[in-house]
């Protein structure tokens, strides 16, 4: 592990994107709430959550953060037959939660994906990325 005991406690967060698109009909059967394995983006969210917490315990190497926060946004888009997600964690660490908000939206896509494959298994997971970071010494950095 890289020795971070010499960086400053700062506040930090980071926000990642996943997308995983999908056949219309298995969009629409996650938005009537009918698939078999219950509530799609429900557990989705929970399962990002989740994973968030557990980051350091997945990635070697990966220093264990006292998570403050961390939110989930798991948007339909009908239009593109896909789930969009967005997934923010906060810490006051010395080090930045990119890692957990990756793991977050990376988890809920593959949650998706897990409750879904049965009548979807063409669904692809796609463009997973940190977004934006805040704090520490870059402070912040955003991509679109």
């Amino acid at each position: 592990m890289v020795d971070v005991s010499g960086k400053d406690v700062t506040a930090r967060s980071a926000t990642a994107h996943a997308r995983i698109v999908m056949e219309p009909a298995t969009l629409a059967l996650i938005l009537r709430g009918e698939a078999k394995k219950g509530d799609v983006l429900g557990v989705a969210r929970l399962a990002g959550i989740m994973a968030a917490k557990r980051t350091a315990d997945l990635i070697p190497l990966c220093h264990p953060l006292p998570i403050t926060a961390v939110t989930l946004e798991l948007t339909p888009d009908e239009r593109e037959s896909a789930v969009e997600i967005a997934a923010t964690v906060r810490t006051t660490a010395r080090t930045g939660v990119e890692m957990e908000a990756l793991t977050a939206a990376s988890i809920a896509a593959l949650t998706i994906y897990d409750m879904c494959k049965a009548v979807d298994r063409g669904m692809r997971i796609e463009t997973i990325r940190v977004v934006r970071k805040e704090g520490g010494k870059s402070d912040v950095f955003e991509q679109g």
